[in-house]
């Protein structure tokens, strides 16, 4: 994952603008992004991933999305379940609170498992 400084703060200063709550904290060479301390999101290599699970999965299926994969330890591949957020959605400020608050409830859930 390549941090890319121009993209987070793009998505910082004007995609997440105003919705209270959100911040980013640099990690592995990319960002992570959390609303009220719970991560949601990620950034790396120029593009942003949200947390996916069973209950948001076919939204991004439906956009074409797909998760997030980097090179692990030995050459493996390995595949999180963080779904890149198609540019859409990324453009409508109602459907985006919506995605972040379906993300935030995916993070949780995971942690409640």
């Amino acid at each position: 994952m390549g941090k890319d400084d121009s993209f987070h703060d793009y998505v910082m200063m004007e995609v997440f603008r105003d919705i209270d709550g959100i911040t980013s904290k640099h990690m592995f060479g990319g960002w992570g992004i959390y609303l009220d301390g719970v991560f949601f999101a990620l950034i790396g290599d120029g593009q942003i991933f949200f947390k996916v699970d069973e209950s948001n999965r076919s939204d991004y299926e439906k956009h074409g999305s797909k998760p997030f994969v980097y090179t692990g330890h030995k050459g493996k591949d390995v595949t999180l379940s963080y779904w890149e957020l198609p540019a859409e959605i990324m453009e409508d400020r109602d459907e985006l609170e919506k995605w972040i608050e379906k993300s935030v409830k995916a993070q949780i859930n995971s942690k409640n498992k």
